[in-house]
């Protein structure tokens, strides 16, 4: 059995370009971007949002938090889409350099696993409410573990198939449970009364932006396999739409219903079983993306630093193991606080990799004349100091300044310090290489 498992099966061109030929049909990426952001994770966004907030103010922070995603989404998938490249593997030319891509791509794995470990608590504890309160937690947190895995090893064909089946049944129960609220409320009631409990718009701004940050980065991961611009578009605006305005509105208006932030609270009053079968739906579909990417990161992070080429496979039965795991011990239950951190550490990221390849364009050359021949470009610096610098002052900005919005207050200032920085660094050089010359 092993030996039908090869590293051409299974290996997904995690550091190479997607060829073209090999690129998917629009409708299959956007039902994965779709499987991301209609889960469960949203509903308790918009749950926590309406039992602090009016619908309206509710609206109004989903609105400017999408926004914000969604260029972020947008600006990065295409470059995915152009270079055919994983987050990981495009940061190497966008501002990250070889050993900074690998940290990028180690930072990706490390929330992606943990997230993969407190979904599949959770995926577990829906079977076990379906089958029966005296099974073995560890045991059934096993089984789904492994089973998550042995879908994300056969890479994105096994993974868009799931999404083909979990995405609409998921969307059939967001249906059954709305239906359920709104025969018993009134929908003009749940949209005018006031809140049950309190949260500012700051704050609920950077609960919208935080909650998907990590999943705008690594859009790349999914629209390397895009054909063009077009599909990019797409693929991010309807997935904004459906999961951040249309499922996490629905988690106000629900959260009003019942007077709760408990989505599970929530979810179980309005649909009994089926909402059991909502939350396994839900985390089988995120749960494969997040494992997915983290094997990206950990096959572009083993390549730079050990200079070895490990099959994505191999790598993606590593993760599953360890979150599978920790999920069984229940560690990964206080994970959750570092999570919470990495919401200010990715940003930087972001704002570092768009200002790079879209205007400072310092490796376009090389990148456009690789493409023609379906390669990489041969040249790479290491680790630019620039880009420490900026990457720091993004995560301290986001941390310690209380006013604003910390996601995009660590986007901004790491822009900022980036751009001016490379430019001031460029100037220096220029003005060194002359006195150089003279001597």
């Amino acid at each position: 059995m092993a030996g039908n498992f090869s590293k051409s099966e299974t290996d997904d061109y995690s550091l190479t370009r997607v060829p073209r030929e090999k690129r998917s049909q629009m409708w299959k990426i956007l039902l994965i971007r779709i499987g991301s952001l209609t889960c469960i994770s949203q509903l308790m966004l918009g749950a926590a949002l309406g039992f602090g907030l009016s619908f309206w103010k509710a609206f109004w922070a989903t609105i400017i938090g999408s926004v914000i995603l969604q260029f972020v989404s947008f600006g990065l998938g295409v470059a995915g889409e152009k270079e055919g490249l994983s987050t990981s593997v495009l940061s190497r030319w966008t501002g990250f350099g070889r050993y900074g891509s690998a940290i990028v791509g180690g930072a990706f794995a490390i929330s992606l696993t943990g997230w993969f470990g407190i979904q599949n608590s959770i995926f577990a504890q829906g079977i076990i409410a379906i089958l029966g309160k005296n099974l073995s937690f560890p045991l059934i947190a096993c089984i789904t573990g492994v089973a998550v895995t042995l879908i994300v090893l056969f890479g994105f064909r096994m993974m868009s198939w799931t999404a083909n089946i979990a995405v609409p049944g998921f969307l059939i129960l967001i249906a059954w449970a709305t239906y359920s609220m709104l025969k018993s409320h009134s929908f003009i009631h749940l949209v005018t009364m006031n809140a049950p409990g309190a949260l500012t718009m700051s704050a609920a701004i950077t609960m919208v932006t935080g909650g998907f940050i990590v999943g705008c980065i690594i859009t790349p991961d999914i629209t390397r396999f895009a054909k063009s611009t077009k599909d990019v578009f797409w693929i991010t605006v309807i997935g904004t739409l459906l999961g951040e305005l249309g499922i996490g509105l629905l988690g106000v208006l629900m959260a009003h219903a019942i007077g709760s932030s408990s989505i599970m609270a929530i979810v179980y009053q309005l649909t009994g079983v089926l909402g059991v079968l909502l939350v396994i739906f839900s985390t089988l579909k995120l749960n494969d993306i997040n494992l997915y990417s983290s094997s990206l990161g950990i096959a572009n992070f083993i390549e730079v630093v050990f200079h070895v080429d490990v099959s994505r496979g191999l790598i993606t039965i590593i993760l599953g193991a360890l979150g599978t795991i920790l999920s069984m011990i229940g560690v990964i239950n206080q994970f959750t606080s570092f999570l919470s951190l990495l919401g200010v550490v990715f940003p930087p990221i972001a704002g570092i990799m768009f200002i790079d390849y879209f205007v400072l364009r310092r490796y376009r050359n090389e990148l456009d004349e690789s493409r023609k021949h379906a390669a990489l470009p041969a040249r790479m610096e290491n680790f630019h100091p620039v880009t420490v610098i900026a990457w720091a002052a993004g995560v301290l900005s986001g941390y310690f300044i209380t006013f604003g919005i910390p996601s995009i207050t660590s986007i901004l200032i790491s822009i900022i310090v980036y751009y001016a920085g490379m430019k001031i660094y460029a100037a220096v050089k220029v003005h060194n290489d002359v006195e150089q010359i003279h001597e």
